[in-house]
């Protein structure tokens, strides 16, 4: 009996000193921590915007979309690229008709998000305005 329970005793505090750390900053995130589905909130701009971000086919970071809705009329979806540059921050481009860009994306991983949080600041490329966003993790790929 002593022995088992010692033997559960070392597999939970195995299992705990197994888990890995949380990231504190973007330079400690891997590229597929991006990968999944994420939720869009632009001040300023209303609505929801879902993202989905992938491997990137070409190099380290990501590739997707960004979908916005637009009341009545059908959503809008831009394409998505970028990745986590050398200061650690998220830095994705965007382009509404998939060949200039539009917009750019420039956030910094939350403290305890664990990778699933990133707040700064999107640019709109056509008028320079900037508007504070966040972005929060809303699933993984499968």
């Amino acid at each position: 009996m002593k022995r088992q329970l010692l033997l559960a005793l070392g597999l939970v505090a195995g299992g705990a000193l197994a888990q890995p750390a949380c990231p504190v900053t973007g330079r400690e995130l891997p590229a597929s921590a991006l990968y999944g589905q994420w939720e869009a909130r632009i001040e300023g701009i209303p609505g929801i915007a879902r993202v989905q971000l992938a491997r990137h086919p070409d190099y380290e970071g990501v590739r997707g979309t960004i979908t916005r809705e637009n009341g009545p009329k059908p959503p809008s979806v831009g394409q998505l690229a970028g990745d986590i540059d050398d200061e650690g921050l998220l830095n994705i481009d965007e382009s509404a008709d998939g060949h200039a860009i539009s917009g750019n994306w420039l956030g910094e991983l939350q403290p305890g998000s664990c990778g699933k949080e990133f707040r700064g600041t999107w640019r709109n490329a056509s008028d320079d305005s900037t508007h504070p966003f966040v972005l929060n993790k809303t699933g993984s790929w499968q």
